[in-house]
């Protein structure tokens, strides 16, 4: 698939959520391109990664990357030699041993953006788990960034910025209690 058939589908995904991160964040090594990028010499992207890019970026996305790359130098000119470098607002590329936590304190100093508000995308467990701390919805992909990742990671979004969760778990918990005491339940009343 092309990237700019991979565009247009990513445009027809993000059209159907109303709310959309204001940042996403990629990973680079095994997220955006299939291979670590000090253990290669000629730099390719993922099949669906460029298209993503593009499509986000037309929808008014900002996008970061968040990489504990020990090869900072290699990884800018993959970026460059890919051109898309220019595309990124932010980018934290840095060996450490934070699982991501530092990258984006930068992010969100650089971007103002606070972390409720962003998107990421790693293939490491242990990131997703610190940068889901922090507040932002963290999606695990497997081979790389995709349509399904794109979709997963915008549906997960949407979903942790619904109207207060709790209340809605409440208000389920005392339908239920009201059932079982034999209360009719309000909701399910006819008018």
């Amino acid at each position: 698939m092309g990237d700019d058939l991979v565009k247009n589908e990513a445009m027809e995904i993000v059209g159907l959520f109303e709310l959309l991160p204001r940042l996403v964040v990629f990973d680079l090594d095994y997220t955006l391109w299939p291979f670590y990028c000090e253990c290669v010499d000629m730099p390719r992207l993922y099949p669906h990664a460029k298209g993503i890019l593009y499509a986000l970026k037309d929808k008014g996305v900002k996008l970061a990357i968040a990489s504990r790359s020990p090869t900072p130098d290699i990884a800018n000119t993959f970026l460059e030699k890919l051109g898309i470098k220019s595309m990124f607002d932010a980018q934290e590329i840095f060996s450490s041993w934070s699982h991501k936590t530092d990258h984006f304190q930068r992010i969100n100093r650089k971007t103002n953006i606070p972390y409720t508000e962003m998107l990421f995308f790693d293939d490491e467990d242990r990131n997703i788990d610190a940068v889901s701390n922090m507040g932002a919805t963290s999606i695990l992909v497997g081979n790389g960034v995709n349509l399904g990742a794109l979709r997963q990671g915008l549906s997960e979004f949407s979903q942790n910025h619904l109207p207060s969760n709790k209340n809605k778990q409440g208000q389920e918990n005392l339908s239920k209690k009201s059932t079982s005491l034999g209360t009719e339940d309000p909701s399910n009343s006819v008018i």
